[in-house]
């Protein structure tokens, strides 16, 4: 997954129906002498609205607490999209404009407190390190804000070769759980000592052949570019546009049936370029997989 030198501005077409981060606040500088519990965060997605119910297909989200043993005080820390899971997947076709628009930036989100019911309601709220103010925890603040400035675009698909384990992974999904693995993983670089706990995260895979390269949006749909190609990517996207009634969804619902599985045909759009997916059996697999806490480079430090 590509990293980039800044982030650019939202286009105010975008729109959240949900506001991102509404609480968020500045992550603060912890004192040498603080002890922090770090906590694992899970629940299904938008448990706030549907309970248990994507828990059920294991459609979980992620997030990392802190709690400061100086001053008692709770904190959140998760990464999601900026406008809501469809944006960050699929395009939006406007009118007079021939290339898709996309909506899908993500970001990190810090704000005070813990909602413990809503993490232990559906999901988990379970201590699996502790680590000190200065030296671990801030250090891990800065690194925060490089990985937000420059890791920019929520990526919801994984693509790999087949199920098996060991296939070819063609494209990594970049998302809430890849974030917390990867604060995980500074901390444990830091010299955090993780729990032997099992952790279990979300994947919704895609199965392709090989990944043919089509281009970025000047050589596909600028003047240029490549008209019978422009119009094969926007048919693919245009049955993933929100759905208005009952019927235009089961139409929809056809036309994408007729492109992945009967005509195995997938346009993904993958760091600003497009790519053909040749797709096969089982198309698309739902997983949550286990994933074990991470073990340092440094040496471990104790509390």
């Amino acid at each position: 997954h590509r990293r980039f030198d800044y982030r650019p501005k939202t286009d105010p077409y975008c729109q959240a129906r949900y506001t991102f981060c509404p609480t968020g606040s500045a992550i603060p500088v912890m004192k040498e002498e603080d002890v922090i519990e770090v906590y694992r965060l899970q629940a299904p997605v938008w448990e706030f609205k549907y309970g248990d119910l994507l828990g059920h297909l294991k459609i979980m989200h992620d997030a990392v607490g802190f709690k400061s043993s100086l001053t008692g005080k709770n904190y959140t820390m998760e990464w999601y999209e900026l406008f809501q899971l469809g944006n960050c997947t699929f395009p939006h076709l406007r009118p007079g404009m021939e290339a898709p628009f996309w909506c899908n930036q993500g970001a990190a989100c810090f704000y005070e407190g813990i909602d413990d019911a809503h993490w232990k309601a559906n999901g988990t709220l379970v201590l699996v390190t502790t680590i000190s103010g200065r030296t671990m925890f801030n250090e891990m603040a800065q690194w925060v804000k490089y990985d937000n400035e420059t890791g920019i675009y929520y990526e919801t698909w994984t693509v790999q070769a087949s199920p098996d384990k060991k296939s070819t992974v063609w494209f990594d999904s970049y998302e809430c759980s890849k974030f917390i693995l990867r604060t995980y993983q500074k901390l444990a670089d830091l010299g955090a000592v993780f729990k032997k706990i099992q952790t279990n995260y979300t994947s919704i895979i895609l199965f392709s052949g090989e990944p043919i390269y089509l281009g970025n949006e000047t050589s596909i749909f600028g003047p240029q570019g490549n008209k019978t190609l422009a119009a094969a990517i926007r048919d693919f996207y245009n049955p993933f546009k929100p759905h208005q009634s009952v019927r235009e969804f089961f139409v929809d619902l056809f036309k994408i049936i007729d492109h992945v599985i009967l005509n195995h045909q997938f346009y993904l759009f993958y760091n600003l370029e497009y790519w053909f997916l040749p797709m096969k059996s089982p198309y698309l697999k739902i997983v949550y997989e286990e994933v074990p806490l991470p073990v340092g480079n440094k040496a471990s430090f104790g509390v």
